[in-house]
């Protein structure tokens, strides 16, 4: 739903005063619009673009250097009215002739066609350009009676930077109507959108489905299907866009645009899998664009615009550009396909014991980490819903993957011949690299200080293990500031090492100590369910974790109860 809003009527006319109030190093404000900073030279052609409102920064974020000379703008989905084309259309004029550029669609056509008329009888020459780029809105054979939607963004700009350049009116007609024809787009939704003081969508999308072909208006698509993975979302977009392919180009200009409500993330997660479908294709992408470029207020959705480019287009479609909606320079850079960038990173390294013993106890620290692993993961989801009760319920999600990376790189350390302290040291940085968070730097480094009470060369004795968790201990209350009582992990670990090292005082054996160890912890984890929190994102919302035990404490005693299982498998007293 759209909510910010005063009185609905307003909501076009308030988000276009403030919008040349923001961009007022770009733009200047004019009634209905808004004109450059800094208006063109003289005798340049003048491009002229327009629309309805609801799609930012389709059309006013287009407006400044290297695009737009000029912009005017209608109420929500509405097309602007002929006076508003006309005012602007005359004052942004700059003696070259004006290029009219807008989507295909019958209220616009009418209002700047009307315009185009009446400005050729004053004598300025008026040349018009609509896009028409959506595949899914009518025929292959009938391209120019389709609708304009993101297709929108490379036109405009390839047309603007022509412009720019001194080409005239002709020309600027010419590469824009070039550019069009060589340009396809389609788009899939999740949900519909909501005008401004409306209550209901103007179309719904079934949860587990999705619509396809849909327009940027509020039209529902031409279909629907099950919600799909994003890797046969990407296919399923390339192949209606790619199969249209207009020319025989491989180098195209490639826009994954988001519609208002899908997060840039969830794009780049999508670009993840479109790219290699262009590779494989042999298409050579030059500067693609993923983010939001023609939106439909808060849509839910994305689509996928392909322009092939020739030598003119491409010159247009690189050359520098500074508007609101897209600022860069010259783009000079070749793009290489994902998969052959270079990626710099730091390779581990391992201190090799070249000791039997040594390398046989690094593999048993590998095992018992492989078992924690499959027992995290188990536990993902009941993990998740503890946290959830008071804090984002990522808890468990954070400790499968913390854990998954730590086994797997405990495996790389022990296939390298490495011991006991190099495999956990390097087990505990692989698990706070990938947990991230407050548990994954927690466990990262607690797990860390463990290892360094153990010795490459030598089976871990009880001394060691009992000196490891002190150490583990001491270092997550160091960085993470919790004590006990403050329901966090350290209200199962305090326990935990208390009696650990009562037990092995008292003479028991080192899998009796751990395991009565483990259930200390389990007890003191399900108490924490009686504690408001003291630290953490559960604390903004303390009354709400109560009755609910502290998802980091039982994951503490989970995990110690795990390991315990597993030196009762290696040790027979």
């Amino acid at each position: 739903m759209t909510k910010i809003f005063d009185k609905p009527e307003e909501f076009a006319a308030t988000g276009l005063r403030a919008f040349n109030h923001i961009f007022q190093d770009v733009v200047r404000p004019v009634a209905g619009g808004a004109l450059r900073a800094i208006s063109g030279r003289k005798g340049k052609v003048t491009l002229l673009v327009g629309g309805g409102s609801g799609h930012y920064p389709t059309f006013c974020g287009y407006v400044g250097e290297g695009f737009a000379d000029a912009v005017v703008m209608g109420d929500v989905f509405a097309s602007p009215s002929t006076k508003s084309v006309l005012d602007i259309a005359r004052i942004a004029h700059c003696g070259g002739g004006i290029v009219m550029g807008f989507g295909n669609y019958a209220g616009d056509n009418l209002n700047f066609g009307i315009a185009a008329e009446r400005l050729r009888a004053e004598g300025i020459d008026t040349r018009i350009v609509t896009t028409t780029d959506d595949v899914a809105s009518a025929p292959s054979d009938a391209h120019r009676k389709r609708r304009g939607v993101a297709g929108d963004i490379v036109v405009f700009k390839i047309m603007g930077a022509a412009a720019d350049d001194g080409i005239d009116i002709d020309g600027v007609e010419k590469i824009g109507w070039l550019a069009n024809d060589q340009t396809r787009s389609f788009g899939v939704a999740f949900d519909g959108c909501t005008l401004p003081g409306e209550s209901d969508k103007l179309f719904h999308v079934a949860e587990g489905r999705m619509a396809l072909g849909l327009g940027i208006h509020g039209e529902p698509g031409i279909a629907e299907m099950d919600f799909a993975k994003p890797s046969e979302i990407a296919r399923l977009m390339f192949e209606r866009v790619v199969g249209e392919a207009p020319v025989s180009s491989s180098r195209v200009a490639v826009v994954l645009n988001g519609f208002g409500s899908t997060k840039l993330e969830e794009l780049f997660v999508l670009w993840a899998e479109l790219e290699p479908l262009f590779s494989a294709k042999g298409l050579t992408i030059v500067a693609p664009l993923v983010g939001e470029y023609a939106t439909s207020l808060d849509m839910a959705g994305c689509s996928l615009t392909v322009t092939w480019l020739d030598e003119t287009l491409e010159r247009y479609w690189r050359a520098p550009v500074n508007s609101p909606a897209l600022r860069r320079p010259l783009i000079e850079t070749e793009w290489v396909p994902m998969n052959a960038q270079h990626v710099e990173r730091v390779e581990p390294t391992y201190a090799v014991e070249p000791s039997a013993v040594g390398r046989a106890a690094g593999a048993c620290v590998g095992k018992a980490l492989e078992a924690l692993a499959s027992a995290l993961a188990e536990a993902e989801e009941r993990l998740g819903k503890i946290d959830a009760a008071a804090g984002d319920g990522d808890h468990g999600q954070g400790m499968a993957r913390g854990s998954s990376a730590a086994a797997e790189a405990a495996k790389k350390a022990v296939a390298a011949g490495a011991g006991p302290e190099t495999v956990l040291a390097a087990a505990a940085d692989a698990w706070a690299e990938r947990a991230g968070g407050t548990s994954g730097a927690l466990w990262g480094e607690g797990l860390r200080a463990f290892s360094s009470e153990l010795d490459d060369a030598a089976t871990p004795t009880a001394h060691a293990l009992r000196q490891g968790v002190r150490r583990m201990y001491e270092r997550i209350t160091q960085i993470g500031k919790a004590k006990p009582g403050d329901k966090t992990i350290v209200d199962a670990l305090a326990p935990f090492v208390e009696t650990f090292e009562s037990a092995l005082g008292d003479g028991q054996p080192l899998v009796k100590a751990w395991q009565r160890a483990a259930e200390a912890a389990e007890a003191a984890a399900q108490a924490t369910k009686d504690l408001m929190p003291g630290l953490g994102r559960a604390k903004t919302h303390g009354k709400a974790s109560l009755g609910h035990p502290d998802a980091g404490a039982i994951s503490m005693a989970l995990s110690a109860e795990v390991i315990g299982s597993f030196l009762s498998t290696k040790i027979s007293k």
